[in-house]
């Protein structure tokens, strides 16, 4: 997978230096606002979740599963996990941790400016339900 995903992944799983110095790594990767999801969004935005993410889970890892690049496009599918030590927001509410470990599959397509090397927009999805379910939040229905 190419540098820019792996800083990027970097910034997610790693954590990020005190004050002002976290959004100006997050800037070394992405425009500013950065468009999320069709919506534009201030960096800070992406850092205070980065964060909310570091605190939340121990032991934090990403898995690149599969990854595929074109010309200012690059998409990969992943898997983060950890131990879940800390609140998370989520859909259904602020998540209260519970100590046991979750892990959560995603895809993300980044569209590059090439000449820059930054991320200008990105797709994201996740699958929360799995996080719920690992957490305890939610419970399975058998049939």
């Amino acid at each position: 997978m190419g540098d820019l995903v792996g800083r990027a992944l970097e910034l997610w799983g790693r954590p990020l230096p005190q004050g002002g110095a976290a959004l100006e790594a997050f800037r070394g990767v992405y425009d500013d606002p950065v468009t999320v999801n069709g919506v534009p969004t201030a960096l800070q935005v992406l850092v205070d979740r980065s964060r909310m993410l570091q605190a939340a889970l121990a032991d934090l890892r990403h898995t690149v599963l599969a990854s595929v690049e074109a010309p200012g496009r690059r998409a990969f599918a992943f898997r983060l996990s950890g131990r879940f030590v800390g609140p998370l927001e989520t859909p259904l509410g602020l998540l209260a941790p519970t100590g046991r470990p979750v892990e959560v599959a995603g895809q993300d397509l980044f569209v590059v400016d090439e000449q820059r090397d930054r991320v200008t927009a990105l797709w994201a999805q996740a699958d929360l339900l799995s996080l719920l379910l690992d957490a305890g939040a939610v419970a399975r229905l058998d049939r």
